[in-house]
């Protein structure tokens, strides 16, 4: 279900309370969240604002892989979810979201894009020394 992502929980800068001033737009709903996990590609295509679409990635198997010693990226195939720092049951479900680490056949990487967003999987090798 979609989420209001107004901002009328929040303080006004002077530290005051905000009043709601009119009631919620439909504008200001966020979409379904969509959790990029392993498997055979798949994508969902929405609309979005202006009339435009947006690729949101379901599923992928494979990653674009940056080696920052090199500078060279390459299209490599995505192993397994290592670490999700950005919430528990991710990794243990294998949601690949930014800032995932993934197993591919170059290495470890970090996921640098949205998949949800983006629809497609950047990442860039994880140096041996930052791994510990």
């Amino acid at each position: 279900m979609p989420r209001y992502h107004g901002n009328m929980h929040k303080k006004k800068a002077t530290g005051g309370i905000k009043r709601p001033w009119r009631g919620k737009r439909a504008y200001e709903a966020g979409g379904e969240p969509v959790e990029t996990t392993l498997g055979k590609v798949k994508q969902r295509r929405v609309g979005i604002r202006g009339g435009a679409q947006k690729i949101r990635l379901a599923s992928a198997d494979w990653a674009v892989v940056t080696d920052k010693s090199t500078g060279k990226s390459s299209k490599s195939k995505l192993l397994r979810v290592v670490k999700n720092p950005a919430n528990v049951d991710y990794q243990r479900r294998g949601v690949i979201t930014k800032g995932a680490i993934v197993d591919t056949e170059l290495g470890q990487a970090r996921v640098t894009s949205r998949p949800g967003q983006d629809g497609v999987i950047n990442a860039v090798l994880v140096s041996q020394a930052s791994k510990s």
